[in-house]
Parts: structure tokens; sequence; C-alpha cells
């Protein structure tokens, strides 16, 4: 994890302080924290958890782990629409916010190296004072429902679209780059391209999945936000509303 700037600190601690402040009153406070792909949603929420370490008990889990395995997607004829509304197990996540406040409940891990749902990272909450629920999947469903409605706080990160993507290709290098001698890594299967090639495929990716998600579904989100912050170039942090 880098070194944040001190504007970037003073917007951690507000955060943070809100929180605190939030639970007194709600325990556990389930939080809500979403934002584009490769926005940073999981290293803003590792670093949350961190700074709240010692003061109160807090649980970040990734939507991800409520996809629907890539086999059902496949079935589906959703096998490239992962991320969007239809291809996670919604009712699985408003019974985890429900759950939650009432006793032990298990919920399920990703692996973003085989890029599927992996049982082996299976866990299990038990009423933490604060739960970050990150990850997309917060738009609302065909039938109306949102997960944001049993939130208690939802946090929208933001960021400008040219930053996005090139934060989404670097990543996809970096997956690229571990694949090459791991064969179980979804990544693998790209090795036969050259880093300019990776790179662009990368790229596309980006222009064909992941842009029309943000600008089609998940930035529905931005507006009901009860904390909007904005992730600027260089990975700093700024508050825009809710601070």
């Amino acid at each position: 994890m880098a070194d944040f700037d001190t504007d970037t600190e003073q917007v951690l601690d507000a955060l943070c302080a809100r929180l605190i402040q939030r639970a007194d009153a709600a325990r556990p406070l389930r939080v809500g924290l979403t934002g584009s792909v490769a926005a940073g949603k999981s290293t803003l929420s590792a670093a949350l958890v961190r700074r709240l370490e010692g003061r109160l008990s807090v649980e970040a889990v990734a939507t991800d782990g409520f996809l629907l395995p890539n086999d059902t997607l496949n079935a589906r004829g959703l096998g490239m629409r992962k991320g969007f509304p239809e291809s996670y197990d919604a009712d699985a996540l408003f019974a985890l916010l429900d759950a939650v406040r009432t006793g032990p409940v298990r919920v399920p891990g990703y692996s973003h190296v085989t890029y599927d749902i992996d049982p082996a990272l299976t866990r299990t909450l038990d009423r933490p004072d604060i739960l970050i629920l990150e990850g997309l999947g917060f738009a609302p469903l065909e039938d109306g429902r949102t997960i944001a409605d049993g939130l208690d706080l939802l946090i929208y990160l933001d960021a400008a679209e040219a930053d996005l993507e090139t934060w989404f290709a670097a990543r996809f290098l970096d997956l690229w780059r571990a694949a090459e001698h791991d064969p179980a890594s979804f990544y693998a299967q790209f090795r036969h391209m050259d880093e300019a090639q990776a790179d662009q495929f990368g790229r596309v990716v980006w222009a064909r999945i992941n842009l029309p998600n943000l600008r089609d579904h998940i930035s529905r989100s931005r507006d009901r936000a009860d904390i909007l912050l904005q992730k600027l170039e260089g990975h700093r942090l700024r508050a825009v509303r809710g601070l």
C-alpha cells in the first residue's frame, strides 16, 4: 500500500470519524462502498479497516464473492456480463445484510486469480461493529430492488474515466505478468500475447465491458451516495460530499 499524501490522510481521518459516529447509533453499521472497476475500492476498504482496528471491530466483504459461479454465468449467456447487476446472487446479498445483525454469518469468497468463486475463501462474520460491503452490484435490479436500500451508509468512489482506464489496464498487466508461472491463473490464457498486445486487450475489455457497466449501472449510485469521494491522478482522495 503506497503512502497517502496529507490531503488524502485528512479525508481518511474524516471518513473514519464519520463511521465511528454512525456506528454508535447502529451496530453492526452496514456500509456500502462502490464505484467503478479499478477505482480503488478494495484499497480504500483495507485502509479503513487498518485505521479503525483497535477502536472497533470491522469486517470488509467484497461483493465479488456474491457473483454467480462462472459455470452458471456461462449457462445463462452472461459470461461477458460479469459485474453487471444480473451477474450477482442478489438474494444472498440481501440475506447477508439482514443476517449480519443477528448472529454469525458465512460469506463466500472470490479469487481474482482463477476469476471465479473459491470455496476455500469462505469465512464467518460474527456481528462486527462495522461491515464494509465493497464492490459492484448496488445498481437497481429489474424488480426495482437495490442492495443500497439495505445499507446504513453508502460511499461512492468516483474518478475520471481516462484515469480508470489507465488503472484498469495496469491491473490487467500485473495479473497477466503474474500468470507467467501460474497455469491455474485465469490470465494464463493471455500469455501468448506480448506486453503491448496484452495492454491493448485490457483496454478493449475496459471499453466493451467495464465502461458501459460504469455508465449504465454503477454510476447510478453516485447521486444517492451519502458520501462522495473523488480519486484523482496519483491516487489522491478528495471529499466531494458528506464529510
